[in-house]
């Protein structure tokens, strides 16, 4: 037999190895993030109903990570932009509420909290539960 019918041979089924290995890999990964994306639906639905809104900017690298922490859940935390398109102005509703800093949650009662705030401390806050 040719050797180099042999390495060829040897190279097509690591390939082969290669790409099934990738393919498992990543619907492993991504059946187990599905689920997990949607997990704090629910969650995020009733700090809305508690009235909990996270203040925040698309320029804020502690804001992303806040929205991070949430997923695609985020989609239900009320949520108000304070940077302006352009400029480096507050929004009209931030300065009315008077948030310096972001990320900055205000509750139904009237207390801020600034900074990234982790699950359990919006539920002890709010009352929600967390799944």
């Amino acid at each position: 037999m040719n050797m180099n019918l042999v390495s060829r041979k040897t190279f097509i089924r690591a390939v082969h190895f290669s790409v099934l290995i990738a393919s498992a890999l990543f619907c492993f990964t991504a059946s187990a993030a599905a689920p997990k994306s949607h997990r704090l639906d629910a969650f995020a639905q009733c700090l809305a109903t508690k009235k909990a809104t996270m203040y925040g900017s698309l320029r804020c690298p502690h804001c992303d990570d806040q929205r991070a922490i949430f997923g695609d859940s985020f989609r239900y935390v009320p949520y108000i932009e304070c940077s302006v398109a352009g400029s480096r102005n507050i929004s009209f509703a931030c300065d009315l509420a008077r948030v310096r800093y972001t990320p900055t949650w205000i509750f139904a009662d009237g207390e801020r909290k600034v900074g990234i705030l982790t699950l359990q401390q919006l539920s002890t806050k709010t009352g929600c539960r967390l799944p």
